[in-house]
């Protein structure tokens, strides 16, 4: 006998849907699965058969072909065992499930036939509203993730047996009802109160959060590099309905949401060793995959020790950097993921870390020098808006125990100048003033006599490209939006030009 049930794959961000044929006959033993399954697919034979038998149903030998339509895209995962459970009984007639077409089925079985969460669920929800499904069953774990797609009936099932009854009771059980939201507590266990000193550089993290541009902090080790990073996220702005969405997308398909999570609120931080691969940072495999770029999209992506990543990590941030998407080209498709991103570097002067420090001397020769800084080619330097010496902290500061001014006083000041920036852009897509075109600079910053003047001067003494112009016009919008004012003044070119140190020292 002939059934069919629905599942969804995933490609890139978005789900696809998956028809899944199973015909059962007589003859020798045997199950088959065919349309391009993984391994994973292929060992759900066994979770399957497991499955049925402890749930209480007879398992009886026949020849048993599944065929996962369409047949020339790959499919990954163990998502679609409960769909092929639930064919298979019915193709044994074991049940009768008239309503099986009306669902759309998702989730993994153990083999005592518990229903255990998978990834995606949140992009499934969506492309079931659009494929007019009357219901999603998920994974009772992946319930409040799924249902923050509001549109699509959701019906989690902790069992194999509770999703046949869902089935046949269709009109007798209501869908889910998510969580009543509340008011989450600070997602961040830091603050920039726990930092000393440093006022210059908290300056120039503020400028940047308020506008979106992308840092590289130089500085001996322990001089607080990282532990300024860290803080980065809690002066950021508050992410909007749609940013929480796009990223909670994300963390979905890459299987970090957390049991029980619903829509993320927090912006996310991430923090890659050195020795990363740039499959990783960027993103790919057979089957496509988000990588580290885009897992920090709406929030911060932090390289400590930038220097010692690969050349080609450091060479493949360019194009996402600049078109704000990450594309992978594959034989059969080419896949886009979203890229919005706040680039944080940190890196030492020399390979001993000393070369600015007042304190130590620095063991490295000139050549040593030279061959260190020349790592980060000048075209990854020119996409980076602010360069920021992070000098050691001398003993006084150290030691010092006064206030220092906590995230949420500085949260207030970029909250502000975003709101500024949202309404200059309303009614462009451009969401920040590091994402500015060329047009829109010409329009939004332009400057005075004396601004030209200092900017020709910068532009001669320290050998700025246009792209550096541009960053440095960028940044003077963001500090006059900080500042509450309309127009560029001087003292906003000059406080910009300040952030370009590399530019001024290597």
């Amino acid at each position: 006998m002939l059934s069919k049930s629905y599942s969804y794959g995933i490609i890139g961000l978005n789900a696809f849907l998956i028809t899944i044929e199973t015909d059962i006959n007589k003859g020798m033993p045997a199950t088959t699965i065919v349309g391009l399954p993984d391994n994973a697919i292929k060992e759900s034979k066994e979770r399957v058969r497991s499955a049925i038998k402890n749930s209480g149903y007879p398992f009886e030998s026949r020849k048993i072909t599944i065929n996962l339509s369409p047949a020339d895209i790959k499919k990954e995962g163990p998502s679609f065992d409960l769909a092929m459970a639930l064919g298979i009984l019915t193709g044994l007639e074991h049940v009768i499930l008239p309503n099986l077409h009306k669902f759309a089925i998702l989730g993994e079985l153990s083999l005592d036939g518990k229903v255990k969460p998978v990834k995606g669920c949140l992009s499934v929800s969506m492309a079931a509203h659009a494929d007019n499904f009357e219901g999603l069953i998920v994974p009772a774990e992946n319930a409040e993730e799924a249902a923050i797609f509001s549109k699509t009936k959701i019906f989690p099932v902790r069992t194999l047996n509770e999703a046949i009854q869902v089935i046949e009771n269709i009109t007798d059980r209501p869908p889910y009802t998510p969580l009543p939201k509340t008011e989450k507590p600070n997602q961040y266990f830091v603050d920039f109160s726990e930092v000393k000193g440093q006022r210059h550089v908290k300056r120039g993290l503020e400028v940047a959060s308020a506008g979106g541009h992308n840092i590289l902090m130089i500085g001996p080790p322990g001089s607080g590099k990282s532990m300024l990073a860290q803080r980065i996220p809690t002066i950021l702005p508050d992410m909007t309905w749609e940013e929480s969405m796009e990223t909670t997308q994300i963390h979905s398909i890459s299987g970090l949401l957390q049991k029980d999570t619903g829509l993320v609120s927090y912006r996310p931080f991430r923090s890659p060793h050195h020795t990363t691969s740039s499959a990783a940072i960027v993103g790919g495999g057979t089957i496509p995959r988000p990588g580290e770029i885009t897992l920090s999209h709406n929030g911060v992506l932090f390289l400590d020790e930038f220097p010692e990543f690969n050349r080609t990590v450091i060479e493949s941030l360019r194009q996402p950097m600049e078109d704000h998407v990450v594309t992978i080209a594959r034989a059969a498709n080419v896949l886009k993921f979203p890229a919005k991103f706040m680039l944080v570097c940190a890196m030492n002067p020399c390979p001993c870390g000393h070369l600015s420090d007042q304190k130590k001397t620095c063991r490295c020769s000139q050549l040593q020098v030279e061959k260190y800084l020349s790592r980060i080619s000048g075209p990854i330097l020119d996409r980076i808006d602010i360069h920021l010496d992070v000098p050691a902290l001398d003993t006084t500061s150290l030691l010092k125990t006064g206030d220092e001014e906590p995230s949420l006083e500085i949260k207030k000041r970029t909250e502000n100048a975003r709101e500024i920036q949202k309404n200059r852009f309303k009614k462009e897509l451009t969401f920040a003033n590091a994402f500015m075109s060329a047009r829109q600079i010409k329009k939004h910053c332009e400057i005075n006599e004396d601004s030209k003047s200092l900017l020709k001067h910068a532009i001669e003494e320290l050998n700025l490209s246009a792209r550096a112009y541009n960053k440095i016009l960028k940044l003077s919008r963001t500090i006059a939006d900080l500042d509450g004012q309309e127009h560029l003044q001087t003292q906003h070119i000059a406080e910009a030009i300040q952030y370009r140190s590399l530019d001024r020292k290597w």
